[in-house]
C-alpha cells in the first residue's frame, strides 16, 4: 500500500493531491490564481508565474508527515488531443519531473479532462464505470462537452468528442456575465447565490444543432436585461436556467443515439445546484461533489494509483472491484 502525487496547474488553480490507497484517503491543497478586478482571466505568462508561487507552498501543505511516495501524476495538457497545449501546465510537469528524479519513482502523464472525469469517478465512487463504457460531461470555464468514455490499457480511459458547445462556453457565460454585474471572478459562487434568490421561471429553449448546443445567445440575452433594469438575481436564474437546459437537452440527444448509459458529471459548473436538481430531476446521473468538480489534482493522484497497479501487478486502489 502506498500514496500517490496528484498535480494540476490550469489557468484557474494550483492544485495538489496525495491519495492514499489503503485508506481511501483524498488529502487536496488548492490555491485559485488571483484575478484582477473586472477582468474574465489571465494570461498564460501570468498564470505560469502564479503557479511558480504556489507550488510549493502547496507542496508544504501536502507533505507534513513526509508521506512516502509510490508515483506521481501530473496534467500536462488539457485534453487528450495531439494538438492540445497551454504552457500554464508546463509548471506542474516541471516539479512533477523533479520529484520523480530525486525519488526515483515512476511519473504518469495525463490531461486535465482525463484528471476531471477520474476525480468524479473517483468522487462517486463507481470505479465500475472504468471497466464499461459511459457518457462524461465536462463543463467549466473554457469547455462545455459530452464525452464518450471507455477503458483503456495505456490511457486508463479513451476519451471521445460527441458533442459541445459550438460558440461560447458555459463557464464563459457565467464569468462574463457575473463580471458584467459586478461579481468577482470566477463568478460561478455567486451567480449560485443570486439564481437562488429569484422567483422567476423560465421557459428556455436552447439553440441547439443535433447534439451540440449554441451559447453565446445567452450572454446578449443577460446583458439586454440587466439593460433594461431587471433584478439581478434574475438575470442570474435565466443564465444558469438556459445552460441548464442546453445540458439536458445534450444529454437527452445523447442518450438517444448512444443507448442507455451511465452518465457522469464534471468541471465547476456542473457543481451548480439548479442545473444539477434539473438534469436528476430526468435521468439518472452522476455528479461529483463540489470539491471534485472544480479543478483539482484528486483525478490526477488517482491516476498515478490506477497506473502504478497495473504495472506492479498489485490489488487495485482502495473501494475499486475487480
Amino acid at each position: 500500500m502506498a500514496c500517490f502525487l496528484g498535480i494540476d496547474t490550469s489557468n484557474y488553480t494550483t492544485s495538489l493531491a496525495i491519495y492514499d490507497d489503503e485508506t481511501g484517503e483524498m488529502l487536496q491543497a488548492k490555491m485559485p490564481l488571483p484575478v484582477k478586478e473586472n477582468e474574465i482571466g489571465l494570461r498564460q505568462s501570468d498564470a505560469i508565474f502564479h503557479h511558480t508561487k504556489n507550488l510549493p507552498e502547496l507542496m508544504e501543505k501536502c507533505f507534513p508527515n513526509n508521506k512516502k511516495i509510490a508515483a506521481a501524476g501530473v496534467s500536462v495538457k488539457p485534453r487528450d488531443a495531439q494538438d492540445s497545449y497551454m504552457p500554464c501546465f508546463l509548471a506542474g510537469e516541471g516539479l512533477a519531473r523533479s520529484v520523480c528524479a530525486m525519488g526515483s519513482i515512476d511519473l504518469h502523464k495525463t490531461s486535465h479532462q482525463t484528471g476531471h472525469i477520474l476525480a468524479a469517478i473517483f468522487s462517486c465512487k463507481k470505479f465500475e464505470f472504468l471497466k464499461q463504457r459511459f457518457v462524461a460531461f465536462h463543463v467549466s470555464g473554457g469547455t462545455t462537452e459530452c464525452l464518450l468514455v471507455e477503458p483503456d490499457e495505456d490511457k486508463v480511459v479513451k476519451i471521445s468528442l460527441i458533442a459541445s458547445s459550438l460558440d461560447l462556453k458555459a463557464g464563459q457565460a457565467v464569468d462574463r456575465i457575473g463580471v458584467f454585474m459586478g461579481l468577482r471572478f470566477p463568478c460561478g459562487p455567486e451567480m449560485e447565490e443570486l439564481a437562488l434568490e429569484s422567483k422567476k421561471e423560465y421557459n428556455i429553449k436552447p439553440a441547439m444543432k443535433g447534439l451540440d448546443c449554441c451559447l453565446s445567445g445567452i450572454e446578449n440575452k443577460c446583458r439586454d436585461m440587466l439593460l433594461k433594469n431587471e433584478k439581478k438575481e434574475d438575470v442570474a436564474k435565466y443564465c444558469i436556467d438556459y445552460i441548464g437546459k442546453a445540458v439536458e437537452e445534450m444529454t437527452a440527444g445523447v442518450l438517444n443515439e448512444y443507448g442507455k448509459l451511465p452518465v457522469v458529471y464534471a468541471g465547476g459548473v456542473m457543481s451548480n445546484l439548479l442545473i444539477r436538481k434539473r438534469i436528476l430531476n430526468r435521468f439518472e446521473a452522476y455528479f461529483a461533489n463540489p470539491e471534485y468538480s472544480c479543478d483539482n489534482a484528486a483525478g490526477v493522484a488517482f491516476f498515478a494509483a490506477l497506473k502504478h497497479k497495473e504495472k506492479t501487478n498489485e490489488q487495485y486502489p482502495y473501494g475499486f472491484a475487480d
